[in-house]
Parts: C-alpha cells; structure tokens; sequence
C-alpha cells in the first residue's frame, strides 16, 4: 500500500512540478564538481503507443544516495492540451547509470502518434517530523520532446 500511494504520489507531483534544472551534465557530472558524479536524468526521445492506449516512457538516471527516504522516477507527458501522468519507478541509489521504464494506460482521449512533452523527475519522499506524511524532495527535473509511435 505504502509503495502504491508513493507512486501516486510520484505522478501527481510530476505533473504538478515547477521546471528545474537537471543536476548534472549530459554525463552526469555537476558544473564545478572536478568530476564528481551527480544525481541527473535524461528521456528517451520515442515513446511508445499502444493500440489499447498505453503509453510507455523511458529515459535513464543516477543518484546517489537514498537513505533519507524513497527515491522514484515519476514522468508525465503533454500533447496539445492533453496532460497526465505516466507511472512511477522506484530507483536504485548507487551511483549506477540505470534505465527507468514508465507505463500506463490512458484513453478518453487517448494520445495520437507524433510530437508530445514529457517532463520527468526524480524524486525523494524525505520524512517530515511527527506529520506522518513524506515532502518530496526533487533532486532532478528533465524536460524533453519525444515523439510517440
């Protein structure tokens, strides 16, 4: 239930979320760092588009640390005035470049092959004292187009 509610949680706050600058560098690595490897995010520039409506976005990451709490990769796409959420994967903190795949259904109205926006970020659900509820803390936001087929 906990892993459920923290990907919606991850899509509604894609969605939601102010554009920021990525962390790092096409390679990862931060400006003025002298080579040390930052949390960053890229999006695949294809999207996939199935015939039942799903939707499948993909990209790659690294971070580098997520023991104050949960780190996922949320995305959401937007096509002419179309906005919704596409899942959320829980990443793997360990300095590795790794591949995120999201996916998810969405019809009425579907989304049509062609040109679309998606924004995708990484996001930590740091604990808030005493509340009970997790802030987000977003540690890289990637903007892209990609083409759906």
């Amino acid at each position: 239930m906990r892993v459920r509610l923290a990907l919606a949680a991850t899509a509604l706050l894609a969605a939601a979320a102010a554009p920021l600058a990525h962390a790092g560098g096409a390679d990862g690595r931060a400006a003025g760092t002298a080579g040390r490897l930052a949390d960053f995010l890229t999006v695949d520039p294809a999207g996939l588009l199935g015939a039942d409506g799903t939707v499948t976005l993909s990209g790659t990451y690294r971070c580098l640390d997520d023991s104050e709490g949960p780190v996922l990769v949320g995305s959401s796409l937007h096509q002419q005035d179309r906005s919704a959420g596409i899942g959320g994967t829980r990443a793997v903190c360990d300095g590795t470049l790794r591949a995120w795949t999201n996916t998810a259904v969405v019809k009425d109205p579907a989304y049509q092959p062609g040109e679309a926006h998606v924004r995708a970020t990484l996001m930590q659900l740091v604990p808030e004292g005493g509340l009970g509820l997790p802030r987000p803390g977003f540690r890289a936001v990637e903007e892209a187009p990609v083409t759906l087929g």
